[in-house]
């Protein structure tokens, strides 16, 4: 009798093959990292400067909705990088206080941004504020542009223009994000 034996094929993989599978997953890892944080990176660093035109437009909407001033701040001294807060100033001081309306806070953004500020977001304090007509002005009611510049600070080169973003308000009170290594008129000193 001729017995016929079933034989099964072994399953699964051979050393040699699961070598070669781990090296090329550790090529692309290792291609592929460095371009995930760059683009986490870029994608936070858009974030910060739409948050940043939120929080102003919020400003300015109250300003107009409340017939009050309101303001913008940084949260800790003149450093717009520890984040900022938007209230509605009753009295009128341009620093944020017990009597005034909070609308909104921002935390600090990463350690690698750095943040400049022009006109009256470079002041001592810094600030933007609206008007109640939402025209931006300086505390001495002139009407005043202000620009914040918010750029990564580990790159350099072409690499830092193209991940730097201006926020750009207009006396008008119009608020804009712009990247300057894609805008000629995207600059700290823009006045629309």
């Amino acid at each position: 009798m001729n017995t016929r034996r079933n034989r099964t094929g072994m399953k699964g993989f051979t050393l040699i093959e699961l070598m070669v599978t781990i090296a090329v997953a550790a090529v692309l890892l290792v291609v592929g990292v460095p371009s995930f944080v760059a683009f986490q990176r870029s994608s936070e660093l858009s974030s910060a400067a739409n948050s940043f035109v939120a929080a102003l437009s919020a400003a300015r909407g109250e300003a107009m909705k409340r017939g009050r001033q309101a303001v913008v701040v940084p949260r800790e001294d003149n450093n717009w990088a520890t984040g900022w807060t938007v209230f509605v100033d009753t009295d009128n001081n341009q620093q944020f206080g017990g009597s005034d309306i909070l609308i909104v806070q921002q935390g600090a953004l990463p350690s690698y941004f750095s943040t400049t500020g022009q006109g009256t977001a470079q002041s001592s304090p810094a600030y933007v504020m609206f008007n109640p007509s939402g025209y931006t002005q300086a505390s001495d009611s002139t009407f005043q542009a202000a620009t914040l510049k918010i750029e990564r600070n580990d790159i350099s080169g072409t690499a830092k223009t193209q991940q730097t973003r201006i926020v750009i308000v207009a006396k008008t009170g119009r608020v804009r994000a712009c990247q300057p290594a894609t805008d000629t008129t995207c600059t700290t000193s823009a006045v629309e």
